[in-house]
């Protein structure tokens, strides 16, 4: 149940070889500037490009499942500094390309590739180039944002220094015995916690270091949104918002529809808060009772069982999707318990023609079963694009990232409630496991990203951005979507802090739910035994990065640009609040 890194690199040595080998590309790239337009200068420049990828990602591969073993490590982390060195030196080398290419214009480009028909897989990366013509700047320009590039990161380092490297657990008296509380425990203990006073310090001890650090956590956002207005403003994109999306074709209208039809249409929501303070017997609702289950169960779900009833809730489907599933889970590819110092969460990280790895802190419970299928899925992605496409169309955008992972939740919510063998409180466990993944993952995220979108324009309005602005927003947020006053908690309303998303991959936290909006489509055609639906699915993670990927839900049979897609969702809330407060009532 550990990671085998050496599947990567045996030893540390292969690894500073292959190292010292990449560190020779800068140079070798720097050689073709001003020589495009030859022939055979333009398939060897792009193919140096391609191999850099493939050796390059392997290289980040290794160094950062490393340092996320143990985040306290700083032998570990320097090789994650050493690699992102490496990788701007090397960006910093080729900034000429891309002013270089549109000065060819597009149709020599495409005479060029044509000629070069071993490299056809960068067509889609010079049509994208072209598409955004408008934001790149001069040759110069490019190479001033390219130094800069490391500075305007910072930000997303200094975050993760000061909530992970810099963090300790802190002990309370939980039950009567002393508890150390962690970002990987937390929520199992307040959901397992026997007194409210319990649940109550639990919460705290994660959200008291925002609290203590909010200027710090403030400032570093802050400088994150500067970061932002600097390159919205530089590249010429009408908003923060449309410098995020414009790059993979994404109209604003989709995160701003999003934003509109969860911001309104929530009245289920709000009635399922309501459900749970008056059937949990709670004297008022808080936001971390959100982890208390309406049935309770001794019930531990052991790494193999949740592999065991993943595997299980597949086997109605094709045998290449099983056997992508099975290789997702491959022993020696996942890291299943936490440990200290650890990275908290779960995530699965694949990079071009290599097979993907999965991260996760597994406590035994139902919720654990669920993100072992959820983490599965995106490995199954990456292993179907990765057998069907070319290394440089390989890693699919963030945008349809998440499909993947959500189908295989509704999937295996289906399965667990299909078979007739379960008691009214397991159905009610797995009714609200239903609508807490709605409420977790389209309502919550969406509220993240309106969070996203106010500050961003507060930004270019140069209003002032601080923890009294930022908590605000959040406060205002949370009555709006829920209907709570988070004031009445402690320390809630530090809540921005707490979503490393936000000041690690800026507007990436509405893409799960758009991601559950287009799984959730899809799943009711393969549900349905819609004709081709199930191949349709997998043609979408077959593609990869090769299409936009609003292209790609649409070919799939999802239509962003329509608000039906999100109202589907939003319907089906009511309908689960529906069933719940009947089964509750019985």
């Amino acid at each position: 149940m550990k990671w085998d890194l050496t599947k990567i690199f045996k030893t540390i040595e292969e690894f500073n070889e292959a190292y010292n080998y990449l560190m020779t590309f800068p140079s070798k790239a720097k050689a073709y500037e001003g020589k495009l337009n030859e022939s055979n200068s333009f398939k060897e420049f792009f193919q140096m490009q391609r191999e850099f990828e493939e050796k390059a990602s392997k290289l980040y591969l290794y160094a950062h499942l490393n340092s996320d073993l143990n985040k306290k490590d700083v032998e570990k982390a320097t090789l994650v500094q050493k690699c992102m060195v490496m990788l701007h030196m090397y960006m910093q080398s080729v900034a000429f390309e891309e002013p270089e290419l549109l000065s060819l214009g597009y149709d020599r480009v495409m005479e060029l590739l044509k000629e070069n028909p071993d490299i056809e897989e960068f067509r889609f990366s010079f049509e994208k180039l072209f598409h955004s013509n408008e934001h790149v700047l001069d040759k110069k320009s490019e190479q001033l944002i390219s130094v800069l590039s490391p500075a305007m990161r910072n930000g997303s380092e200094l975050y993760s220094m000061l909530s992970t490297a810099d963090g300790n657990p802190t002990e309370i008296i939980y039950d009567g015995k002393p508890q150390y509380v962690t970002q990987g425990n937390w929520t199992s203990l307040v959901e397992f916690a026997k007194s409210e006073v319990d649940r109550q310090k639990v919460f705290e001890a994660i959200f008291n270091t925002y609290e203590k650090h909010k200027n710090t956590y403030a400032k570093i956002y802050d400088s994150i949104l500067e970061s932002n207005k600097a390159i919205q403003k530089a590249r010429g994109y009408k908003s923060i918002l449309e410098a995020h999306l414009f790059g993979n074709n994404i109209p604003t209208s989709v995160y701003e529809t999003l934003v509109e039809v969860a911001g309104s249409e929530n009245e289920a929501l709000k009635r399922y808060i309501k459900l749970r303070e008056k059937h949990l017997k709670l004297e008022k609702y808080r936001t971390y009772h959100r982890f208390l289950q309406f049935a309770t169960s001794d019930k531990k779900y052991s790494y193999e069982d949740a592999k065991e009833l993943f595997f299980k809730s597949i086997e109605k489907f094709p045998q290449d999707f099983q056997d992508y599933a099975h290789s997702a889970l491959e022993s020696g590819y996942v890291d299943v318990m936490e440990q200290d110092g650890k990275r908290t969460g779960a995530y699965s990280s694949g990079v071009c023609n290599f097979h993907p790895f999965i991260l996760l802190n597994y406590s035994n419970t139902l919720s654990d079963v669920f993100t072992v299928a959820h983490e599965a899925g995106h490995s199954i992605h990456s292993l179907y694009a990765g057998d069907a496409q070319p290394p440089m169309l390989q890693d699919y955008t963030i945008f349809v990232a998440e499909i993947a992972s959500t189908f295989n939740e509704h999937n295996l919510l289906d399965y667990l409630m299909s078979t007739g063998k379960l008691s009214k409180e397991e159905q009610i466990m797995l009714l609200q496991k239903a609508i807490d993944s709605i409420m977790g993952t389209f309502y919550r995220q969406t509220l993240f990203a309106e969070y996203e979108l106010t500050a961003s324009r507060m930004k270019e309005q140069d209003m002032p951005i601080n923890h009294e602005v930022l908590s605000n927003i959040m406060i205002d947020l949370y009555k709006k979507y829920y209907d709570l006053d988070i004031t009445e908690e402690k320390v809630k309303k530090y809540v921005w802090a707490y979503i490393p998303h936000l000041f690690g991959t800026p507007f990436y936290v509405y893409q799960y739910a758009t991601s559950f909006a287009a799984s959730f489509k899809i799943y009711q055609d393969v549900k349905e035994n819609k004709p081709g639906a199930f191949e349709r699915y997998t043609n979408l993670l077959k593609a990869g990065g090769s299409k936009y990927p609003v292209d790609e839900a649409k070919d799939a049979g999802v239509d962003f640009t329509k608000r039906e897609t999100f109202e589907a969702v939003t319907k089906r809330m009511t309908e689960l609040v529906d069933m719940l407060e009947k089964l509750l009532e019985e």
